[in-house]
């Protein structure tokens, strides 16, 4: 769902990598339902308070309520110049270690206050 914070083995190229990673759902299409595609952006959380166009970060100490509600394990920024479409979504995600929700890829959701950073650093990345 867009919004959610999920664990996504993000593509290097093509192909899956090994080592999954946090990523923001910014939509999802149903044309090809019952078959739908993501589109999902990057996460990192190297240099987290170095923030470059096109990125906006969740931190623990400057907002706690979102940190929360992300269901992050340290400060992440999201990075809206690498984001792709995602085609049959099973096999780029997988359950996070602590499988908040259950054995989805879920780990939270982009909390209210955090709309507007998210739409700078869109606008940012698509100028």
């Amino acid at each position: 769902m867009a919004g959610d914070i999920v664990w996504c083995h993000f593509p290097d190229n093509i192909s899956p990598r090994p080592k999954p990673r946090p990523a923001l759902i910014l939509a999802v299409f149903d044309d090809n339902a019952p078959r739908f595609d993501v589109s999902v952006v990057y996460a990192t959380s190297r240099r987290t308070t170095m923030l470059h166009r096109g990125e906006f970060s969740i931190l623990r100490d400057r907002n706690a309520a979102a940190f929360g509600a992300a269901g992050l394990s340290y400060d992440t920024k999201f990075d809206l110049k690498q984001s792709i479409d995602l085609p049959d979504p099973s096999e780029w995600f997988s359950g996070p270690p602590a499988a908040p929700h259950g054995q989805t890829p879920k780990l939270g959701v982009l909390h209210p206050s955090l709309v507007r950073a998210l739409q700078a650093a869109f606008h940012a990345a698509t100028d």
